[in-house]
């Protein structure tokens, strides 16, 4: 694959310098006086993330790269008292604030209502990561959709965009706030958001309503909203972008194909129907006479993945990019990345950085690994290849096969048919012995890029996992196969969540609520 890579001046001609702003003694000032002094004596205060108060255990502090635990004496209900009464009040989704400030106070409670956890994390507001991207956030009418799991900076980068569009462009743009996410608590935003306008959300399942409602009463030039993820919020979307309102928003996800593959938010970048071809036209476009095609254009015109906080990918034309999935081309993608000294990189790739070509949308399916057993018990290898879901078959003839596959003992031995097999250039592979285990290695050894997968579903799974304990509202992930399901709704079990599979194959996908 060809990569060029070059420096650009025009989009950073200066060093970023990027500052945080974190209000750190606001947040200090509403915990127990003797978890406060703890904290103050801990090394690295600048890089603490959360401090935990649960009821008849040792307050506990976790940092970028380390938990510890604060204190020896247990928290008490009076401590926990101490804080409730010096944050914000908290709303039906068990969050509260310090007002003017990003922290995020967040309440566990028993079945009677009482509080009997907090977790308090500490908000940062941070400028200067907009740089990276910041031509195409003030490129005119581009509606921008920011894409990236939990924890990249997908809602900083988008305080700062509601920042540079209010302030530096002075366009009208209003922030949908659900739970204070981006602007902070209280009635008076935070300055991260600058001369932005605010409206508050009351609750997550209203998010949609009040996108309407910022369009229709207070005459935005942009909307700035945070985590669309569901059919409402993308219908409203469309809405907003069909009236001709500019939209900087994210959502949840890895990478383009994630969203072609979910049906909740397909219609984000167009939606994806199935049409049947004409026998001409299946002909001439060299395909099956049923192919997946956009319906509509996209609501967002540039999608930008956030892979770390300093390296981005960006389609810039996403009716292109989507386009060219569904017919099996790979689209192609810049990628900005920032140095260690600020200055911005980019590189263009003709395939996607991040994940693999989603399922479904590769021009032809994976072609099954064909394996000739030599002396090897077949119903065993067959067992293996069925338990692991491998794309892999046995075939009756060493002229069909793609491995010969024998025991190290008749490897010594070379029978006259072994070797000629070998002398014909057909590839030879050795087991240890004749056993169930070692059939199973062989597989997942040969096919290690199918079971990539696996880690690629579970590291979904459990930054879904992460959203839903965070935001307390169901998250649903893309479409798997069966096998990856099963991994992924164990994974939830142990979480404690629940999580039940949906739609039809091949988008069945699961969907994981709080308790």
């Amino acid at each position: 694959m060809a990569l060029e890579t070059r420096r650009i001046e025009d989009i950073s001609p200066l060093v970023s310098r990027v500052e945080t702003v974190d209000n750190l003694d606001l947040l200090l000032e509403v915990l127990p006086l003797a978890v406060r002094d703890a904290l103050l004596h801990e090394p690295g205060l600048q890089e603490l993330l959360e401090v935990i108060l649960d009821l008849g255990r040792p307050p506990e502090a976790r940092y970028v790269a380390k938990t510890v635990y604060l204190l020896e004496s247990l928290v008490s209900r009076e401590e926990l008292q101490f804080v409730v009464a010096r944050v914000g009040t908290f709303t039906h989704d068990n969050r509260a604030g310090i007002p003017r400030t990003l922290h995020r106070i967040s309440a566990i409670r028993n079945r009677t209502g009482e509080i009997i956890g907090l977790t308090c994390r500490v908000g940062r507001a941070v400028f200067g990561t907009v740089d990276i991207v910041k031509d195409k956030i003030t490129e005119e009418q581009k509606s921008i959709l920011l894409l990236g799991p939990p924890g990249v900076g997908k809602t900083t980068l988008l305080r700062e965009a509601a920042r540079v569009l209010a302030d530096e462009r002075g366009k009208r743009v209003i922030v949908v706030d659900t739970s204070n996410e981006i602007a902070g608590d209280g009635d008076i935003p935070h300055p991260a958001i600058g001369r932005a306008r605010r409206m508050q959300v009351p609750s997550p399942d209203l998010q949609h309503k009040v996108m309407i409602e910022a369009v229709e009463n207070h005459m935005p030039e942009v909307i700035v909203v945070d985590e669309i993820g569901t059919e409402a919020e993308a219908l409203a979307a469309r809405t907003i972008a069909e009236r001709g309102v500019r939209l900087i928003a994210t959502a949840h996800g890895g990478s383009l194909e994630n969203l072609v593959q979910n049906p909740t938010l397909a219609d984000l970048i167009g939606g994806i129907q199935s049409v049947t071809l004409s026998d001409e036209e299946a002909r001439r476009r060299g395909t099956q006479k049923t192919v997946l095609e956009r319906k509509a254009p996209p609501t967002f015109d540039i999608l930008i993945e956030i892979h770390t906080r300093d390296r981005f990918a960006i389609h810039a034309d996403v009716a292109q990019s989507v386009d060219g999935l569904l017919r099996g081309r790979p689209p192609a993608v810049e990628i900005r990345s920032r140095r260690e000294d600020g200055h911005v990189e980019v590189s263009h790739l003709t395939t996607p950085p991040s994940l693999p070509p989603a399922e479904g949308l590769r021009p032809e399916r994976r072609k099954a690994l064909r394996i000739y057993p030599y002396g090897i018990n077949r119903h065993r290898l067959d067992q293996a290849i069925h338990e692991l879901e491998a794309p892999a078959r046995i075939v009756s003839s060493p002229e069909q096969a793609d491995v010969i596959l024998t025991v190290r003992g008749q490897a010594k031995r070379q029978p006259k048919e072994l070797r000629l097999l070998v002398e014909q250039g057909t590839p030879l592979y050795t087991l240890r012995s004749d056993t169930m285990a070692q059939m199973v290695k062989f597989l997942r050894e040969q096919l290690a890029d199918v079971f990539s997968e696996d880690q690629a579903a579970l590291a979904e799974a459990e930054a879904a996992i992460n959203q839903v304990l965070d935001h307390q509202r169901p998250v649903e992930l893309t479409p798997q196969k069966p096998r990856l399901r099963r991994l992924q709704h164990e994974l939830v079990k142990r979480y404690g969540l629940k999580s039940k599979s949906e739609g039809e194959e091949p988008f069945r996908r699961l969907v994981i609520y709080p308790v």
